[in-house]
């Protein structure tokens, strides 16, 4: 078993084989044969899935912990949020959440994570408390004009950075350990599918429990939405955290079949879009909305293109899967190009603004990305390189987007003002 291990230790489709066929004495083979192998990063990523699946089963003591923590959580972040409604100072609401609902958020998630994960060090939570204190302080001291760009491109932008902050809690400030960044792009994954599950269940709650109050007549909306949605909103992304850690033979069977599912349809889709806006009239050098709906579509893209590369594949045979996201990121990249030419023929035409900056820095940032994972794809398929590689090649690249985020919230304001 050692040497099978170590013939394909670059060959995850062979190794998953051999795990589910012989769980027992792959692991204890892998484990004697480890020392060798543990500068391989997809050693290092067995490593860490063995050692996870012999921790015990949490016990009721630990479990009712979690829970409690989960409801401290809950209550702190949806009491962040309700302080302009609590306290009747006169704060702008839509201000409000504009700047604070990212930090609330991640601050939550940050704050459970370290509760329920036991031994943390005391250096990570001072670093982490202080970052979040800092962009607090920092986002409402800004001036508050809704119609400011730079206002509202900072506001779009530091939920990206503190994204990135939430990473390093997750990794335990492990920027070089690149199998727990895979680990924390799949668990973001996983997040997404299980807070759209709760936010429909929650919505419908919400329509049966509105209705059966309007039968009796009693109006309960404006109470309803503004002591439950609000806290629900605010606390799905934790509630959903903790159903991943103590449900993870489910959760994380979803996102897989999710990607599998979706990336064709989005294939078809992209390609059937473009193709329309070439007879469609419109065009993206002159309609600024369009301009707009166009690179959030590209945003849209890439983001699945990152988690379906991410999450294991469901298609193994003939490179299927490999295929589509190659077919979709080359199209991503066309649109990419397509979207760049009109940016820059409006800063050509009418020069350099906060937004025209902005989009201009992301649409680069996402080709450079788009190409460097469309050129791994491609030697997967062709050259039969391992898709770990690919996975890799994403999370390096992850550090560029979290300093375009803080160039675009620290600098931005510098360069461009109120």
């Amino acid at each position: 078993m050692k040497n099978i291990i170590k013939e394909n230790i670059g060959n995850p489709e062979k190794l998953e084989k051999l795990y589910r066929t012989d769980r027992k004495n792959f692991e204890k083979a892998f484990l004697e044969l480890y020392p060798e192998i543990e500068e391989n990063e997809i050693s290092r990523y067995w490593k860490a899935r063995i050692d996870a699946e012999k921790i015990k089963p949490y016990s009721f003591n630990t479990l009712r912990n979690d829970i409690l923590f989960l409801i401290i959580t809950c209550l702190i972040a949806g009491f962040l949020l309700k302080i302009p409604a609590i306290f009747k100072s006169g704060i702008d609401k839509e201000i409000y959440f504009l700047k604070n609902a990212g930090i609330i958020a991640f601050a939550a998630l940050s704050l459970y994570y370290f509760m329920s994960s036991g031994a943390i060090k005391l250096t990570n939570i001072l670093v982490t408390t202080l970052i979040f204190l800092f962009s607090t302080v920092y986002v409402n001291l800004l001036p508050s004009d809704k119609s400011d760009n730079t206002f509202f491109l900072v506001c779009l932008h530091l939920p990206l950075m503190l994204w990135f902050l939430y990473g390093l809690v997750f990794t335990g400030f492990n920027l070089k350990e690149r199998s727990g960044w895979i680990g924390y792009l799949r668990h973001n994954g996983e997040l997404v599918v299980l807070f759209a599950v709760i936010a429909a269940a929650g919505g419908i709650l919400t329509g049966v429990t509105i209705g059966l109050f309007e039968s009796i007549g009693i109006d309960a909306e404006e109470f309803y939405f503004e002591n439950i949605v609000f806290w629900g909103i605010v606390s799905a992304p934790v509630v959903a955290t903790f159903l991943i850690r103590y449900f993870p033979a489910i959760t994380n069977k979803i996102p897989p079949v999710i990607a599998g599912i979706f990336s064709p349809l989005i294939l078809l889709t992209l390609a059937v879009f473009l193709v329309v806006v070439i007879f469609s009239g419109r065009s993206l050098f002159s309609d600024r909305d369009f301009l707009l709906v166009f690179n959030l579509m590209l945003l849209g893209v890439t983001v699945v293109i990152v988690f379906s590369v991410i999450e294991p594949f469901i298609y193994t045979r003939y490179h299927l899967q490999e295929g589509i996201l190659l077919a979709l990121v080359a199209l991503a990249i066309l649109t990419d190009l397509i979207a760049l030419s009109a940016i820059i023929y409006r800063l050509g035409e009418y020069g350099f603004t906060p937004n025209r900056t902005a989009v201009l820095g992301s649409n680069l940032l996402i080709l450079v990305n788009l190409l460097l994972i469309g050129i791994d794809l491609f030697k997967v398929i062709l050259r039969n390189n391992d898709i770990e590689k690919v996975k890799l090649t994403i999370v390096n690249y992850l550090p560029v987007y979290a300093l375009w985020a803080v160039t675009v919230v620290f600098i931005f304001p510098l360069i461009f003002g109120f």
